[in-house]
């Protein structure tokens, strides 16, 4: 995370950008839905849930790349597209460690750093600066556990494939948590210091 100012080139809500980032937004409870229901005596929908997963991961990709070529960056599409991330990610943390997939101590370790991302949101909005900007670091922790989940998803049955998915899906959740925590600890720090300069100034 870096805390930056993005320009925005248009007030507009319904632009193909955030119509996409709010279909991800809706995905969400239909994915923990889906993820759940052996846990509550439904059919295996592990499949569907990977479909909404891979979707997710698709229009996340859209959403950005289409808002700066069609000059269609919005504050709402500032806010959408980092909640959207988050929902998906605290949706599948919840729905695979119900499930048993995700040990507790991956669960609270992603957790806290969230929580410490909320904190630092706070003390940023009590100085006047708007929230962050996810940058290529969170980007790419962002992209590793959503590559993870699904794979641990995966592993969770019999056959090669699933073990193969274990290793992969292992890998991937070890990378992105490692970057999750780098991403925070740098944004940490930014806002030390934009704090520290604004005390200097008064």
């Amino acid at each position: 995370m870096e805390v930056q100012e993005t320009r925005v080139q248009t007030d507009r809500v319904l632009t193909i950008p955030n119509v996409l980032s709010m279909a991800r937004l809706v995905g969400v409870p239909l994915f923990l839905w889906l993820i759940l229901r052996p846990v509550f005596g439904g059919p295996n929908s592990d499949g569907w849930a990977l479909l909404v997963l891979m979707l997710s991961g698709v229009s996340d990709y859209l959403d950005g790349k289409l808002a700066r070529r069609w000059n269609q960056i919005s504050s709402l599409g500032r806010l959408l597209d980092p909640a959207a991330d988050r929902l998906y990610i605290v949706s599948t943390l919840i729905g695979l460690t119900w499930r048993e997939i995700l040990p507790i101590w991956l669960t609270a370790a992603l957790f806290a750093r969230e929580l410490m991302l909320l904190v630092m949101v706070g003390i940023l909005r009590r100085h006047g600066y708007p929230p962050p900007q996810v940058n290529f670091l969170g980007k790419a922790a962002t992209f590793n556990l959503m590559y993870a989940f699904p794979l641990l998803l995966l592993s969770d049955g019999t056959g090669w494939l699933s073990s193969l998915a274990e290793v992969f899906g292992w890998a991937f959740a070890g990378w992105g948590t490692t970057l999750y925590w780098w991403a925070g600890i740098l944004y940490v720090v930014q806002v030390r210091r934009l704090v520290k300069a604004d005390t200097a100034a008064d």
